[in-house]
């Protein structure tokens, strides 16, 4: 059954943003009342009284009693507008409803139960759907639809077609899956980014010193001298010839 909360209105004389902007500026939230035949109506309503009709209830399926020119109206929220950047509500549309006629409107999905596949193989319960639509006469509207998932192993699922909703008839296509229960999530492995996988290590660069290279304190800048290998000799000078009719140094006379 729905729930019925009550809450005073007034009818708004001007219209516009102007005027909406004057309202919530006194604390009230500018509205709109239409259905049934009735001329689109501007209304308003006190915010703080309109905040604490909604709390704990679900907006979309309450049957919001107003209190409208010495008259009761019995009305469903069909659009909320709150503030882009606060949970105000700066808008309200109410749609008039008749004790005998079948209302349009969606109601929630709540699972309910452990199933097994996640008790006892690990797995996870993942909610496709978590609202249905239904049409059904004001007095029997429900807050709620529930669906017991216990028995569902994984890989199994359920579907529209396995909620049970008294004297309501369900809208929504019947195959749309509710609920299912997935294999457990495997950790998942970095893989190596492309330059780490071609990344090879640079070859040290050797250079053979060449015969003659090696700087005045045997070996070239940067390099180790060579062990076991003796510094080259400089070549044996030259001794100078004795010029013709000079006798040789240390030589005996003829």
């Amino acid at each position: 059954m729905a729930q019925i909360v009550s809450l005073a209105a007034s009818l708004r004389q001007a219209a516009g943003k102007g005027a909406a902007r004057q309202a919530r500026l006194q604390g009230k939230v500018p509205a709109v009342i239409y259905g049934h035949g009735r001329e689109t109506q501007s209304l308003e309503v006190a915010a703080k009284a309109l905040e604490k009709a909604l709390t704990g209830v679900e907006p979309q399926n309450t049957i919001i009693e107003l209190a409208l020119d010495g008259k009761k109206v019995k009305t469903l929220i069909r659009e909320i507008q709150r503030h882009p950047l606060r949970p105000d509500i700066i808008h309200v549309d109410f749609y008039e409803i008749h004790a005998e006629e079948k209302v349009r409107l969606k109601v929630p999905v709540h699972l309910v139960g452990n199933p097994d596949g996640v008790r006892n193989a690990g797995g996870v319960l993942d909610q496709v759907t978590r609202e249905v639509e239904i049409e059904v006469l004001p007095e029997h509207i429900p807050d709620r639809v529930e669906l017991d998932v216990t028995a569902l192993k994984i890989g199994d699922s359920l579907h529209v077609r396995d909620l049970s909703i008294p004297s309501a008839t369900i809208l929504t296509h019947a195959d749309l899956t509710i609920a299912t229960v997935v294999p457990p999530r495997a950790e998942e492995v970095a893989a190596p980014t492309p330059e780490a996988a071609t990344e090879v290590a640079e070859p040290e660069l050797i250079r053979k010193v060449r015969e003659g290279e090696e700087g005045a304190e045997g070996a070239a800048p940067g390099e180790e001298k060579p062990e076991g290998k003796a510094a080259a000799k400089p070549a044996a000078e030259a001794k100078p010839k004795p010029e013709k009719g000079e006798k040789p140094k240390g030589g005996k006379e003829s």
